[in-house]
């Protein structure tokens, strides 16, 4: 890691570091170490990535393919391994997730992902590599999701998880 992790435990009784501890389910993975550095930044990103992970709508398995997609694309590893069983326990397969780590971008044209799947892979794929997201690709996403608030949640995972994934590659966290 690039910055020294904070010297807080599990067993602080800050109330931040409780908060972090209890959305975690008991304990501080390295990520966490390296945000208690700026205690304000980790306090809003707490708040603000547990109601990504947590409060949401759109399907938990879409929400974690969109997610892992990427950190592959930016190259976070870190990313990858703790979002893998996630995306598993929310009915996605080994398979797939062997896809997107050797096919990358390329994993659109798998035969493992469904139409849906693939929506999701494009989208992710052009707002993390191009910014800008095609029409039709937001089209596609509005005949196949159940509501736009899925679509706007899916953008919004989309965009928070490359912020996570920025964070960890710059800090080799």
């Amino acid at each position: 890691m690039r910055v020294a992790p904070t010297s807080l435990t599990e067993a602080d009784p800050d109330p931040l570091v409780q908060a972090i501890v209890a959305r975690r389910g008991g304990k501080f993975i390295d990520l966490d170490k390296a945000l208690l550095v700026s205690p304000p930044f980790a306090k809003g990103w707490n708040a603000f990535i547990g109601a990504v992970r947590t409060e949401l709508q759109v399907e938990p398995r879409l929400r974690e393919l969109a997610m892992l997609t990427v950190a592959i694309l930016n190259g976070a590893d870190y990313e990858f391994v703790q979002h893998s069983p996630p995306f598993l326990a929310a009915g996605g397969s080994q398979a797939q997730l062997g896809a997107l780590k050797a096919m990358g971008e390329g994993a659109v044209e798998s035969p493992l992902f469904d139409g849906v799947d693939r929506a999701v892979l494009v989208l992710t794929i052009q707002m993390t590599l191009q910014v800008e997201v095609d029409q039709k690709v937001i089209d596609r996403l509005k005949e196949l999701l159940p509501s736009e608030r899925d679509l706007v949640e899916l953008v919004g995972v989309v965009a928070a998880y490359n912020m996570v994934s920025r964070f960890l590659v710059a800090l080799e966290v």
